[in-house]
């Protein structure tokens, strides 16, 4: 596989300083993004077919409205239990987003932050956001994609947050307008998900999501 020098993030961080990947990611073939047994990766700005399982990718202005009123018609709908985050724990929301063709949107930080090569999207609530609202602010900064939230998924400690997971499914926007803090989005088949996103922090949430598909994986396509 070839090895692509260091370059600047297409995005600048949230005090607008450049970032630098220092291993850049590397793009799949198209044909791949068409295959549901196949892994796919997107890096920032780079090709994409133009429709998946008849969704179609499609660039978002930088000022795209958010939070505004968005959230409320793509978070509903669902019954959750009661968050309760353990004492020391920041409250964070994630999303684990799943195609029709039963493979996983996956992010990949930028230059393993965290110590994460591959992960989903997260982060901690930041003030006037709740729970649901954060999951969708996160999919969309770190993955570039506009999703809907479908259902809970589970509670998941993590280094310094417990974190709710939502189930979502993709409505639009594309995972070549990644923010800066992800060098690249991978569309990877559940079943390879465990050799792929191993990081300790995940495995709890990877078990809940086998379980879940296993068991009613026509349930996640609605």
């Amino acid at each position: 596989m070839p090895i692509r020098p260091p370059h600047p993030h297409p995005r600048r961080d949230d005090q607008g300083r450049a970032v630098l990947i220092e291993s850049p990611s590397i793009a799949s073939p198209l044909e791949q993004w068409l295959d549901p047994s196949a892994i796919a990766v997107a890096v920032p700005d780079g090709p994409l077919v133009e429709t998946l399982n008849g969704i179609p990718f499609s660039r978002q202005p930088s000022s795209a409205p958010w939070p505004g009123d968005v959230w409320r018609e793509e978070a509903c709908c669902f019954d959750e239990p009661p968050f309760e985050p353990p004492a020391g724990l920041a409250p964070a929301a994630g999303v684990v987003t799943i195609e029709p063709d039963g493979r996983v949107w996956l992010v990949a930080p930028t230059n393993g932050f965290g110590g994460y090569k591959l992960t989903f999207p997260k982060g901690k609530l930041e003030a006037g956001l709740d729970r649901r609202a954060g999951a969708l602010k996160e999919a969309w900064e770190e993955s570039g994609l506009r999703v809907a939230l479908t259902g809970f998924l589970a509670d998941v400690p993590r280094s310094t947050s417990w974190t709710r997971y939502y189930l979502a499914r993709r409505i639009g926007g594309t995972p070549a307008d990644m923010g800066w803090e992800s060098q690249a989005v991978w569309l990877v088949p559940q079943p390879r998900l465990p050799g792929i996103a191993g990081h300790a922090n995940d495995r709890p949430l990877l078990a809940a999501l086998a379980a879940i598909m296993g068991a009613a994986p026509a349930a996640l396509k609605d």
